[in-house]
């Protein structure tokens, strides 16, 4: 498997400066960083459902 170094996370972040550019690269990284929490989150339910505790289920 391979690590990933400062030099690397430098060329991925011109890249994306390159590509998306300095008005829109905030914009997308606050989505990939949303993503990513939501990601987590859904890793820490024990249920696996999306359904709020006290709300009662459809049938």
């Amino acid at each position: 498997m391979f690590q990933v170094g400062p030099l690397e996370l430098l060329v991925v972040g011109i890249i994306a400066l390159l590509v998306l550019g300095p008005a829109r690269l905030p914009d997308a990284a606050r989505a990939v960083g949303k993503g990513m929490r939501e990601f987590r989150s859904a890793l820490d339910d024990p249920d696996g459902d999306d359904e709020r505790k006290d709300e009662p289920k459809d049938a």
